[in-house]
């Protein structure tokens, strides 16, 4: 525990840097980034180091109303699909996107250094590394900001704004790219970039190493319907990737605090990309009403739930009675800079990205290439994982039990591709499964978007809210910092 405690620290020394007030100054008063050891400092900004957790968590299935007496104003608007009005707190939305913004902008300004310096192939891990950065903010701005994925309407749907250069005046202004041409431009920085990244760190897992660039591009390819590229950037992980997934039996004899510490540690082989996050995450469970409850649990967690009729490894805690419970994944590292006063900034180590999504992406893709043997395979392997008393020998996944389980609903899921009967059973059962293992994550919503899979939001005394399919509230409101610049609004 004590060397946990300590490494989370030391992530937080190393994102608190002499960067951090880069983007405050005006351009013209800004430090020169001239040699490559002020790029790689500049680089570790190139990370949103705020949360989008609770904002995609409260939106999606997985919250309920726990009848918790209080909530924050947030917690609310997010399970209705409204705007935050409180605008410039932590873990708001519009706190997101101005992190995203500020990574881009270090990101750019990385790239742009390089070229200063003649672009030398000694600078090609820091090219790769802002190329992919850059992409990744986007990818998480037009996620959320957008609609959902469909080529078919993608050269009109409104995206957000692709940033490519730094900026050179204090307010810049932006017209929003369509969504087709944001993901034209993530495309080509992600290929660009994954010719260039490399495991060349000191701590590799708080940058865009070769894992953690392969499992971001298999997100990006899977919403784009690309199985062929998610199979290729997952090959070394295989169909067995024996050691590389969470090992949930590691966390049964440690206590509440430890488990916290062990899920975002960078010693767990699974976690790829962690970030210092300037977050609450962690005490949201307590303070919010809308969230996993103690009643629903049941409908997500229960044994009967599990393809193989068991109980899962995971093991839920309460601070209030079981009113609202969470799964421990998040350790409040609490910065002073005013300890008498009581005064500092909370951080989180968040895992980004891991194999154990990686894994499931590629099961995905088997799926959708119709390779259903592999794909049974895999997901009897990966469940095996977390269900502590599974049997090899009787515990046998089989086409029939896909099916059986998740019977095919019509019109429950619809990409924006064909699925065929058993298509949509294998896709729901690994849709629900990533919903399991990510709990508290926000991955959930993102299953939500392109599966465009319908929401009912239960409120005490109020009229049941639901988020139909194609709904605008799907997209988030742009922020109105954002908007009072003249950035185009989504339509409500």
């Amino acid at each position: 525990m004590k060397n946990l405690k300590i490494a989370l620290s030391l992530l937080i020394l190393i994102c608190i840097t002499s960067c951090d007030d880069f983007l405050s100054e005006k351009p013209d008063n800004r430090t020169e980034i001239d040699t490559p050891e002020k790029i790689k400092e500049l680089l570790v900004e190139a990370y949103p180091q705020m949360s989008y957790f609770e904002i995609a968590e409260t939106m999606s299935d997985n919250v309920f109303d726990s009848g918790l007496a209080t909530t924050l104003v947030r917690n609310e608007q997010n399970y209705n699909w409204e705007i935050n009005t409180e605008a410039t707190d932590i873990d708001t939305q519009a706190y997101y996107w101005d992190a995203c913004y500020k990574a881009i902008a270090h990101a750019n300004k990385a790239l742009e250094a390089i070229q200063e310096l003649g672009s030398p192939a000694s600078l090609n891990p820091q090219r790769g590394e802002a190329l992919i950065a850059r992409a990744y903010s986007h990818y998480m701005l037009v996620s959320l900001w957008s609609k959902r994925y469909n080529p078919a309407t993608a050269d009109s749907d409104l995206g957000i704004p692709y940033v490519t250069k730094p900026e050179t005046e204090l307010m810049t202004k932006y017209k929003r790219n369509t969504v087709a041409e944001v993901f034209a431009f993530i495309e080509k920085d992600i290929e660009e970039g994954l010719k260039y990244v490399t495991n060349d760190y000191k701590e590799p897992k708080f940058h865009f190493n070769v894992a953690a660039s392969k499992a971001f591009a298999s997100r990006f390819y899977l919403v784009k319907g690309n199985w062929d590229k998610v199979i290729e950037l997952s090959n070394d992980l295989g169909s067995r990737p024996v050691g590389k997934l969470r090992d949930f039996s590691t966390y049964e004899s440690i206590g509440v605090e430890d488990q916290q510490l062990k899920y975002g540690a960078s010693d767990v082989e699974t976690n790829l990309l962690i970030v210092s996050a300037n977050t609450i995450v962690g005490r949201l469970y307590s303070l919010n009403r809308f969230n996993l409850s103690g009643l629903r649990r049941p409908e997500i967690y229960g044994g009967s739930t599990n393809l193989f009729n068991k109980a899962y490894y995971y093991n839920f805690y309460s601070s209030n009675g079981s009113i609202t419970l969470f799964l421990p994944k998040f350790y409040e590292y609490f910065k002073y800079s005013n300890v008498t006063a009581g005064i500092g900034d909370p951080y989180v180590a968040e895992v980004l990205l891991s194999n154990d999504e990686f894994f499931l992406n590629r099961i995905e893709a088997h799926v959708m290439k119709g390779e259903i043997d592999t794909a049974t395979e895999e997901l009897e392997y990966f469940l095996a994982t977390r269900t502590p008393t599974y049997n090899p020998t009787t515990d046998k996944l089989t086409e029939a039990k896909v099916v059986a389980k998740f019977p095919v609903i019509a019109d429950e899921y619809t990409p924006f591709y064909n699925m065929t009967p058993v298509q949509t059973s294998y896709i729901k059962a690994i849709a629900e499964t990533r919903r399991r293992d990510f709990i508290h994550e926000g991955l959930r919503w993102f299953d939500i978007k392109r599966f465009n899979i319908v929401v009912e939001h239960e409120t005490s005394n109020k009229p049941t809210n639901t988020l139909v399919k194609d709904d605008n509230r799907r997209a988030l409101q742009i922020p109105l910092h954002a908007s009072s610049t003249g950035l185009e609004l989504n339509p409500r």
